[in-house]
């Protein structure tokens, strides 16, 4: 009881600075009295948008929480209860944390905007804690959420956090896809018609749709990525507490809080050292966000074996002879130094440093996806310069070089990947595989401590975006001019620095986002063979090893009905994300349609005339919503299917084939894109001809194809993982007892209901997202 209650004070710290810094950031300028227009523009649109999204989705959450209430298979009237119950705390921890983190951010953008006439270590520190803040709120509200259910249940608590999980998994799910469509929708279409037909930079005031694209960042990167690491925090934490607990017990199940609290502990300290001198770069104060990073590393690693040498000590007595018989006939006893390797316990009896040994590795994994994905996507590294050099001949050289960079990278992603998880099972050699399924989640585990980091180098890009933005359309040149000459070119050198940084950590972030999902996706398929093993979720307490071993002999690709399955779960990321591509051109064309029209004002492009700001990001907002529901019901109506038609061994071969494919296709997706984005930013500094050159408009091209890949389909692919894989873990006992497939309650009636109800909702969703555009009502 002392150690949970000592991590539910770390969550509220967290909690606390994360208040702390909300009152460093209001508490600056906000600058004059055009900026302050500007970014009040960008905040309403981005409330509207959440609103809007809010009464899409919240009458679903409603129906869900009432279904899961009611489809509880187990026989603990209590866990019926607690899972529906946490499903909808899920849920709104999650769009909290993605409503606060993107409110916060179009209060930031402003400040940093103000901040950049005074000093570059002003602007910065300003930019990088409105990031924090969103880090810090999805650190302690997931530590929160977490602590607080295992204190009302106990050991038994996983039941209740699949439903905490699922929400978050969910929500995630829908933010990141309709923000995704909102922002690629606005920037494409901006970038169309601004850069391509009418030769004007970025953020011109002249562009209708650019209040859009600034509102655009905020609702896809701010609130998806905070939704979207949240619910990969919760999902790990549901498999490793399963998994504890068929393992070390009631220890197996505490450490993971413990270490997520270390975590928790780790990005205060280091968030708050992250500053950046008057003199700085963007390549000096890139340093100072990695280095920040490093001291997050360092205070996790240091913790996690403080805690293994206090807290992970096994005797007999503990484990009790039922389960140390068990243990003793496979060859392993926790408590026996001679079965051990050397590493473990250092001689020291009864101790098991093997669980911080695989958190040890999971921030390895974290430095190494973020090492690779920095490799491919930083302009300094050959990848990007080879597309710059393919833009001096063309628009088609830029795209092939930029398919051929992000297929290689997906290479290296997936063996950054392989070796962290071959790592975990070395660590566990010779141990029952529910041991090595332990070590891959506590991995997971490791990699999510540096979350509050993480989120603070995702946020930092949009807010610096946006401030750029502000900068671009707000400044008064003759005034600043006027009070110090130079003022302005300096200002808006340090906010173009600043931007260059932070689309450095935005592309960084999105590999260990992918990286957490394939994690907890694998952690989760160990918990799903655990439950076909028992049952349902409220047995798996009584889980042994030779039950699991048993069962994870039948998941053979050598079965057909397995493979299959594993066939149908590679194609869906597919599918999914051709729905969400189709869908940003669909948006896109309203808004190239609508700023056309708005450009035939010759006063709008005198620039005497304002444009309709607002119409363009209603046209966002409204389609974005539109658009929001087939790939939903796509994600969990199709495991569901899978399940009752061919059985729970098809669906874990369903959920093999889905993790592999949609791993490959989002790191694709977001390192192809990132490549183009900088290989464009590299010629508008002045190589190749810069602005306006036959390569320039090359990369442009290259930049616009990459945007829906980077910004909408990527991204969404790691909340759809884990939404497939909770969906399975929550219908797999309804699967058990009524599938079509040896049904355990001899009746297939519910099973035959639900396949019919699966089939029409995903071939409605299908031709949903292949309808024909429109003709949208424009602005006469």
């Amino acid at each position: 009881m002392g150690a949970l209650l000592t991590v539910l004070g770390i969550a509220v710290a967290g909690l606390l600075y994360a208040l702390l810094l909300v009152k460093q950031v209001t508490a600056a300028d906000s600058g004059t009295k055009k900026m302050q227009e500007i970014a009040a523009a960008v905040r309403e649109g981005a409330n509207a948008y959440l609103a809007a999204q809010f009464k899409k989705i919240g009458p679903l959450i409603i129906i869900i929480t009432v279904l899961l209430f009611l489809t509880y298979t187990g026989s603990e009237s209590a866990f019926r209860w607690g899972r529906s119950g946490a499903f909808l705390i899920g849920s709104i921890f999650s769009w909290l944390v993605g409503f606060v983190g993107m409110r916060l951010a179009t209060i930031g953008n402003l400040k940093v905007a103000t901040a950049a006439k005074r000093s570059y270590g002003e602007a910065m520190q300003l930019g990088y804690r409105t990031g924090t803040i969103t880090g810090m709120l999805t650190d302690g509200l997931g530590l929160l959420g977490g602590t607080l259910i295992f204190l009302l249940f106990g050991d038994l608590a996983y039941e209740a956090l699949l439903g905490f999980g699922f929400g978050g998994t969910l929500l995630a799910l829908f933010m990141r896809v309709g923000g995704g469509i909102y922002t690629k929708a606005a920037d494409v279409g901006a970038d169309l018609v601004g850069k391509i037909e009418k030769d004007i930079p970025e953020d011109d005031p002249r562009n209708a749709a650019t209040i859009a694209d600034n509102v655009g960042d905020n609702v896809g990167d701010c609130a998806g990525m905070a939704a979207d690491i949240f619910e990969s925090y919760e999902v790990t934490i549901v498999a490793a507490m399963i998994l504890g607990m068929s393992t070390f017990g009631h220890k197996g199940v505490i450490f993971p809080l413990l270490v997520r609290g270390i975590g928790v502990l780790g990005s205060i300290i280091s968030t708050y050292t992250v500053k950046a001198g008057d003199k700085d770069t963007s390549d000096t104060a890139l340093k100072s966000v990695h280095r920040g990073f490093w001291i997050g590393s360092v205070i996790s690693v240091i913790g996690f074996f403080v805690l293994g040498f206090g807290y992970l000590h096994f005797t007999p007595e503990y484990f009790g002879v039922e389960k140390l018989a068990e243990l003793k006939n496979l060859g392993y006893w926790a408590v026996d130094p001679m079965n051990l390797p050397w590493f473990a316990n250092f001689g020291v009896e009864g101790l098991d440093l093997r669980p911080a040994i695989t958190c040890l590795i999971g921030v390895f994994l974290a430095v190494g996806l973020n090492k690779v994905t920095s490799y491919y996507t930083h302009t300094s590294h050959a990848p990007v310069k080879s597309l710059t050099k393919a833009c001096t001949t063309g628009h088609a050289t830029n795209i092939i070089q930029g398919f051929a960079v992000g297929y290689e990278s997906t290479v290296a992603m997936i063996l950054v990947i392989a070796v962290a998880i071959f790592l975990s099972v070395l660590t566990y050699a010779g141990t029952p595989p529910l041991f090595i399924a332990y070590g891959v989640a506590m991995t997971g585990i490791g990699m999510l401590t540096l979350t509050g980091n993480t989120i603070s180098m995702d946020v930092f890009g949009p807010v610096a975006d946006n401030a750029n933005g502000i900068g671009e359309m707000g400044y008064d040149k003759d005034e600043m001019e006027k009070e110090a000459p130079g003022s302005y070119k300096r200002a808006r050198q340090i906010l173009a620095d600043l931007d260059a940084v932070g689309n450095t950590t935005k592309a960084e972030t999105k590999g260990i986002a992918i990286g957490s999902a394939v994690i907890a996706a694998v952690s989760l398929f160990s918990s799903f063979i655990a439950i076909i093993a028992v049952g349902s979720e409220d047995k798996i307490n009584l889980l042994t090893v030779s039950q699991y071993l048993e069962e994870a002999g039948k998941l053979t690709v050598a079965n057909p009905v397995v493979f299959i399955g594993f066939l149908i779960g590679g194609a869906v990321p597919f599918l999914f994300s051709s729905m969400l591509i189709r869908a940003v051109g669909r948006a896109a064309y309203y808004i190239v349609q609508e700023c056309r029209v708005q450009f035939r004002d010759k006063e709008i492009w005198a620039g005497t005339k304002k444009p309709d700001y607002g119409r363009v990001v209603d046209i966002c907002t409204k389609t974005a919503q539109k658009e929001l529901v087939g790939p939903g019901l796509l994600a969990i109506m199709t495991p569901m299917l899978v399940g009752f038609l061919l059985g729970p061994y098809a669906l874990g071969g369903f959920l093999a084939g889905m993790i592999l494919v949609g791993q490959l296709l989002a790191v694709f997706m977001a390192n192809a894109g990132g490549a183009w984005d900088n290989a464009k930013k590299m010629i508008e500094d002045g190589i190749y001809g810069g602005k306006g050159s036959e390569a320039h408009k090359a990369a442009v091209t290259g930049d616009t194809v990459g945007d829906p890949l980077k910004d909408t389909a990527g991204p969404a692919i790691n909340p759809l993982i884990k939404v497939m894989n909770m969906v399975s873990l929550l219908t797999l006992g309804m699967i058990l007892n009524f599938g079509l497939v040896a049904p355990k309650s001899g009746s297939m009636v519910v099973g035959i209901i639900a396949s019919v109800i699966c089939v029409a909702a995903i071939a409605w969703a299908v031709w949903q997202s292949k309808r024909e555009t429109g003709d949208f009502e424009v602005a006469e």
